[in-house]
């Protein structure tokens, strides 16, 4: 089981980093999404992959019986997911804007669009 996690965290790995390298904004942010899905499953796989019991400590007892499962990774997927759900919709509105006020959404192109040195917006006035 852990093989095969091992394998599908560094295909992940691999075509998220690959979108990211692609000229599209719409491939970049699926790029961004594939790397948060593996880092939450990098962070699932630490937490020890075993059948166990909820980590929930009895009333008759002083200590955690074992095996149990750790809930710091899970605390800490949970804190990911609503971090990426962030920055993927943060980034999703920023390339939905770039695309309707420039009409492209190719990093080429969006390359050309950055402020010249000596330009002056037409939108700009000059108080004298």
């Amino acid at each position: 089981m852990i093989l095969l996690l091992a394998l599908v965290i560094g295909a992940l790995y691999t075509i998220g980093l690959y979108m990211l390298m692609r000229r599209s904004l719409v491939k970049i942010l699926i790029g961004l999404m594939l790397l948060g899905q593996a880092i939450n499953l990098l962070i699932f796989t630490t937490g020890r992959l075993v059948r166990g019991s909820p980590p929930l400590i009895p009333a008759d007892a002083n200590l955690l019986a074992q095996p149990a499962a750790d809930p710091l990774p899970q605390a800490m997927i949970l804190t990911a997911i609503v971090i990426s759900f962030g920055v993927t919709a943060f980034a999703l509105v920023l390339a939905r804007q770039a695309h309707i006020r420039l009409g492209t959404s190719d990093m080429n192109d969006l390359r050309n669009t950055d402020i010249q040195p000596g330009y002056i917006p037409e939108s700009f006035e000059v108080e004298e």
